[in-house]
């Protein structure tokens, strides 16, 4: 049981001893919040905070209540917004190895039921319109229990998640991701960088001396490690910066436009409606459409 112990906002809770189902709370700030890549399968839910969320060549927004399951190799991160002052626990989330399911899968084939919900982890599965207090309670007693009766808890939930009808695949690209740690760290100082300056021109010179490559080598470098080219991945920043004001703000779409880090209306809109499938405007007008159905 972790329930009495005291949380700080670079406090990492992680299970003492060995569990195949492992238990994770994170804080913010944290060094552990960085653009990375593991062995395991990971299910994260955000508790608090928004910010900006990056799964494989995918860039959104998430806010409480978003759970995203990830697969093995598939790099992922969440920053926070800038405004977002220290939060004890912003995130939870629950890590389990690949090979071991795939063994056990092997002997119980009952198991087999959540091979496609395994499968389609590997792009980045994210649930909508999941109960937070049920999501709470799920985490709750896995956190809160241990052998047997944790990995019963677990299959519950997975279970769930696998009869699940409404998600959405985030990445575009089935990643395998196998960047060694001084490389994870390159990507992870770029992507901060793009994240803190998007809304000024930004060149593929300027970020490759950030990290001291050349241009032709670090542009296959991040293209390989992200699953986009950096002009891609730098409009998918831009874009998800220019959703966060289109649902918060009342500014109107051209001073967005340029606020997000664009130089002509006629390319965010292209840029936009590529990326999210509609225009500028009719996703504010969704935007606003969510926020009232909630409301009422």
């Amino acid at each position: 049981m972790h329930n009495n112990i005291p949380l700080t906002p670079e406090f990492e809770l992680k299970d003492p001893g060995v569990e195949t189902i492992r238990y994770l709370d994170h804080g913010h700030p944290s060094p552990l919040i960085r653009w990375h890549a593991h062995d395991d399968f990971e299910l994260h839910f955000i508790v608090a905070t928004s910010g900006k969320v990056f799964v494989g060549d995918y860039v959104g927004t998430f806010a409480p209540g978003q759970l995203i399951l990830t697969g093995p190799r598939l790099p992922h991160n969440w920053i926070c917004r800038n405004d977002v002052h220290a939060v004890a626990v912003r995130d939870r989330a629950l890590q389990f190895p690949e090979e071991t399911f795939a063994k056990v899968a092997d002997i119980l084939p009952e198991l087999g039921q959540l091979s496609p919900l395994l499968e389609r982890a590997r792009s980045g599965i994210e649930f909508v319109g999941v109960a937070f207090q049920d999501v709470q309670r799920h985490f709750d007693k896995i956190r809160d229990s241990s052998g047997l009766h944790r990995l019963l808890h677990f299959l519950d939930f997975m279970q769930e998640l696998a009869q699940w009808n409404d998600y959405r695949l985030l990445s575009t690209v089935q990643m395998n991701n196998t960047a060694s740690e001084s490389q994870q760290q390159r990507i992870n100082q770029v992507v901060e960088y793009i994240n803190q300056h998007c809304d000024r021109p930004i060149s593929l010179l300027e970020v490759a001396e950030l990290v001291g490559m050349s241009e032709s080598n670090f542009s296959r470098f991040f293209r390989k490690a992200t699953g986009n080219r950096f002009i891609e991945f730098l409009n998918r920043v831009r874009i998800s910066r220019a959703c966060i004001m289109l649902s918060e703000t009342n500014e109107q779409i051209t001073q967005i436009c340029y606020q997000a880090g664009f130089n002509n209306i006629a390319n965010f809109n292209r840029r936009f409606q590529e990326l999210k499938g509609v225009t500028p405007r009719e996703y504010r007008q969704q935007a606003q459409l969510r926020f009232t159905s909630k409301v009422a």
